[in-house]
């Protein structure tokens, strides 16, 4: 006997016993630490994504109603006129309730007056951005706004020359030919980066979109605005589908 009073075997018996115990107690306290472990690196990596992505498609359905003329004048065309695009063109999607970006990135878009009309029709810019207005027809044209957040006239200018304007405040500007009153044409200047004309196909993607409930809105330059309400989750991927009553070509 041992000086605890335990015979020697019964001790080995007893030991062996403990060692199992406490390896049982070793292994639980492992699994414990690992999926603690796991489930912070989870928290971590949910907490550090803060946006998430919107993509969908846009479907011209036709409307029954006689298309709008953009002119407040009957026609004086004196050349053949511009192949017209499909109106899937015409339409713009945008996180109506963006929030407002102070360092936004700036780009030069071209809007030609060919076959006395603007093409494209519709361009969308950030705020600080700079529109081209090329001649490309054998005649005069003249590029003027009265919209409230740019009014401008650049005056009359033949074909090869151009002119230019930077939009400093967002909003929609229409712009008009005073020697052609049937030419008309759209900018959309926004404050933010969440913006963009659907492919061919209606189909179209907004990345970076801040997580959180938001108005949707798919605008056409006849039509205006048609808006949805979509709840973006961060690291994910939300669809929305839009149908607008404009006869598509």
């Amino acid at each position: 006997m041992n000086e605890r009073g335990i015979t020697e075997p019964l001790w080995r018996v007893l030991s062996r016993f403990a060692t199992r115990g406490m390896a049982r107690v070793v292994a639980v306290a492992a699994i414990a630490l690992a999926l603690t472990t796991a489930g912070s690196g989870n928290a971590t990596r949910a907490a550090g994504a803060t946006t998430g992505r919107v993509e969908g498609v846009v479907r011209l359905v036709a409307s029954g109603d006689p298309a709008i003329v953009s002119g407040a004048y009957p026609t004086r065309r004196v050349s053949t006129p511009a192949p017209r695009a499909s109106e899937i063109a015409n339409v713009v999607v945008f996180v109506k309730t963006a929030p407002r970006e102070t360092s936004l990135t700036t780009n030069r878009l071209e809007m030609v007056q060919q076959g006395e009309s603007f093409v494209p029709r519709v361009v969308a810019i950030t705020r600080g951005s700079t529109v081209e207005f090329p001649n490309a027809d054998p005649f005069f044209h003249n590029v003027f706004s009265l919209s409230r957040s740019a009014t401008f006239d650049l005056g009359r200018f033949p074909r090869g020359e151009r002119r230019a304007r930077t939009f400093a405040q967002s909003g929609l500007v229409k712009v008009y030919c005073h020697l052609h009153s049937h030419m008309s044409a759209s900018i959309m200047v926004f404050d933010h980066s969440h913006f963009t004309i659907p492919n061919a196909d209606g189909a179209f993607a907004l990345d970076a979109v801040p997580a959180g409930e938001h108005r949707l809105s798919a605008w056409h330059e006849r039509i205006g605005e048609s808006a949805k309400t979509v709840v973006v989750e961060p690291g994910r991927t939300v669809r929305v589908e839009f149908a607008l009553p404009v006869e598509g070509r």
